[in-house]
């Protein structure tokens, strides 16, 4: 496996494209993106938890009920939630899609995201559409223009694609993503889009994306916040000719990597980019008890205010990760604990045994200074592991929150 360019255009038979429409007042920015397979593709989602949720995420469960689909639409600067006839909009989106491109529109998947509360008007899209529609191309171009078009407060496009081999057919899968803020996952939040050449079933499809979310998207977290409108979508038109993969086996396994591999990347950009975020932190459990506690406490450590904001001043201040195992609701054996930070700058130890040791603050200033922290967490009584993202915690945080609807 390797990583390529191209996106979600990476795969065979995608093409995609993204415009400014007017729904943003800023003309520069894109806001409408259009994702379109050659043919009908098996597809699967996960979605928010959070109780409220945006009417596009209503229609698009809809349609996805029948593990087929084969476009997705999907603007920015309005989340379409919270809105009297939110459901109708996002039908009407689909429905539009339907009209210019002829796929079906209950095979359109379709996504919103922005403020919430605000009445969508259709008419910017239903006036752009054909413009988006008449610029689709297959190439890099196309996949990142629909990556700039889903961005909120996001300061960069992300995207990555990779490229692999099944049952001697060369595939490709690619994702593109969004999300700055509001992101706490579980089961799934931000908006990710997912596109690949691979054969597979939409129940495969569906075992393969809700397994791997549990340890990449489950485990980001940027400010405890869980979105009313993010999901996770992908769609596999099978256009790479393999023997289509309907049980687990050899060829399930390989796509299960290359999955993992592009969400992992995506959750690193996603982390990385947080609303005002200077770092990205990256916590490393090992030697724990069972997989569910190396994950509970990688998360707690992610989700700490307080570590998350020494982080942000460069402070070795050990003492709050501990204090985020304390409160995780882990079975831990709080004497056994290891902690160290680790950077391009190298690896200072700060906790053993549960305890601190004599370390140099001047050299661990040094290594928290970089873009890229990890937090490392060793309990030494087990063979499980898990990893969660984050990022710190800045003053700009705040300032972009508390303007952002005005």
């Amino acid at each position: 496996m390797k990583f390529i360019e191209g996106g979600v255009c990476a795969a065979q038979g995608f093409r995609a494209n993204g415009v400014h429409c007017g729904i943003r007042k800023n003309k520069i920015k894109k806001d409408l993106a259009l994702i379109v397979s050659d043919v009908p593709a098996a597809a699967a989602a996960v979605y928010t938890t959070n109780l409220v949720k945006g009417a596009p995420l209503l229609v698009t469960k809809k349609h996805l009920a029948n593990g087929v689909a084969q476009a997705i639409i999907c603007n920015s600067g309005n989340a379409n939630t919270c809105n009297a006839n939110g459901v109708e909009i996002a039908e009407s989106m689909c429905e539009l899609v339907s009209e210019v491109t002829g796929v079906p529109a209950t095979d359109v998947v379709v996504a919103s995201t922005g403020v919430i509360g605000q009445p969508l008007d259709i008419t910017p899209i239903r006036r752009e559409l054909p413009a988006l529609v008449a610029g689709l191309t297959a190439d890099h171009l196309g996949a990142r223009a629909a990556a700039d078009a889903i961005i909120t407060t996001d300061t960069v496009a992300k995207e990555v694609a990779v490229e692999f081999t099944v049952g001697g057919k060369v595939c490709h899968l690619g994702g593109i993503a969004k999300g700055s803020g509001m992101i706490h996952p579980n089961m799934a939040t931000m908006l990710v889009f997912i596109t690949t050449d691979v054969a597979i079933s939409a129940e495969m499809l569906g075992k393969a994306l809700s397994g791997d979310i549990k340890k990449t998207f489950n485990m980001v977290s940027i400010d405890g916040d869980t979105s009313t409108n993010d999901m996770v979508t992908v769609l596999a038109n099978g256009m790479a000719e393999n023997e289509k993969i309907v049980a687990e086996g050899a060829d399930f396994d390989t796509f299960m990597q290359a999955l993992n591999s592009v969400n992992v990347a995506l959750c690193r950009m996603l982390a990385g980019d947080g609303e005002g975020a200077t770092k990205l932190l990256e916590c490393k459990v090992t030697g724990a008890k069972c997989p569910h506690c190396a994950a509970r406490v990688a998360k707690s450590v992610i989700c700490s205010s307080l570590l998350k904001s020494a982080m942000f001043g460069a402070d070795a201040n050990w003492g709050r990760v501990l204090c985020a195992i304390g409160y995780s609701g882990a079975d831990v054996d709080v004497n056994t604990i290891a902690v160290s930070f680790r950077s391009a700058k190298g690896t200072v130890v700060v906790c053993e045994n549960g305890a601190g040791v004599p370390f140099s603050e001047e050299i661990a200033k040094e290594i928290l200074l970089e873009k890229e922290i990890e937090i490392l967490v060793d309990f030494g009584s087990g063979e499980a592991s898990a990893t969660a993202w984050g990022c710190d915690l800045t003053y700009d945080y705040v300032r972009i929150n508390g303007d952002y609807r005005t």
